[in-house]
């Protein structure tokens, strides 16, 4: 039986990696933010002992905090990522690492490949950055890095369930429709993540960089009009702003779509449509 381990395993995305390991048959162990500090490199040598797989789902998800306390994001998406890589190394386990579309400078106009040149335009960005180059120098045969982007899901706060509680106690809403992304159900994400630890320990899985986004295009404005549709809801209720009438400490890329290529070689099909996701996850 092989064993895996789940840090920030608390989190949405932790929640639903749990949800989706319970029925395989692993053994699992999974550890929060109280359980693990990964910015501890003893704490994280010895909770990743004895495992042939490691999920890292913690992070440091504060965007616009990450902007007054870059160093103390860094921490945990970078430092405390090369902590968790060393570790692995030494263990001999696999790394499969969450990161994110904003290590990309957001101009583009087609989807980013795997291989896209990358260029933070904000704090956050540049600390997973960090993360990612820790994984792919220490681990270059056994780490996985898995950028995904626009996460929602039932394990926490999210935009899906806020535009939906806004429905509620609003007549319309304002929702920005100049960021164009791939909305991605944290559960299809946990599910493509288990898919890729077992085939990494099948040997079929090439390590390196995956993107784990849904798979299609919509802005902001197009995923809420949507979310209202599903529910019943008027979607006219949604009407379109712009970003610049929503001023955040942290730039926003405009454009963040990423490329699925490279599951075809691992012999995994790419996330399915965000639509269809988004219907399951409203059933759900």
């Amino acid at each position: 039986m092989t064993a895996w381990l789940v840090t920030g395993a608390g989190g949405m995305l932790g929640q639903d990696l749990l949800a989706v390991l319970k029925d395989t048959p692993a053994a699992v162990t999974a550890l929060t933010r109280a359980d693990l500090d990964i910015t501890d490199p003893a704490a994280v040598r010895a909770a990743v002992t004895g495992h042939d797989v490691v999920v890292n789902a913690a992070a440091w998800t504060d965007v616009d905090g990450a902007e007054s306390a870059e160093d103390a994001a860094t921490a945990v998406n970078g430092t405390g990522v090369g902590h968790l890589a060393d570790a692995c190394a030494d263990a001999g386990a696999r790394l499969l690492h969450v990161s994110t579309d904003y290590v990309f400078p957001g101009d583009g106009t087609s989807p980013y490949p795997e291989d896209a040149p990358t260029a933070p335009v904000n704090a956050y960005g540049r600390s997973k950055l960090v993360g990612e180059r820790a994984v792919t120098t220490l681990l270059p045969d056994d780490g996985y890095v898995v950028r995904t982007a626009w996460l929602y899901g039932a394990g926490g706060r999210n935009f899906v369930s806020t535009m939906l509680r806004l429905a509620a106690e609003r007549d319309t809403v304002a929702v920005v429709n100049d960021q164009r992304g791939q909305p991605t159900w944290s559960r299809a994400l946990a599910k493509q993540l288990v898919a890729l630890g077992s085939a990494a320990l099948a040997g079929t899985a090439a390590a390196g960089v995956y993107h784990g986004t849904a798979a299609g295009e919509t802005t902001w404005y197009g995923l809420a009009r949507e979310a209202f549709a599903l529910r019943g809801l008027d979607p006219d209720r949604v009407r379109p702003t712009t970003s610049a009438a929503f001023v955040r400490p942290a730039p926003r890329p405009a454009y963040s779509v990423l490329g699925h290529d490279r599951w075809a070689a691992a012999g995994l099909a790419p996330l399915p449509d965000w639509r269809e996701s988004l219907a399951a996850f409203l059933r759900h």
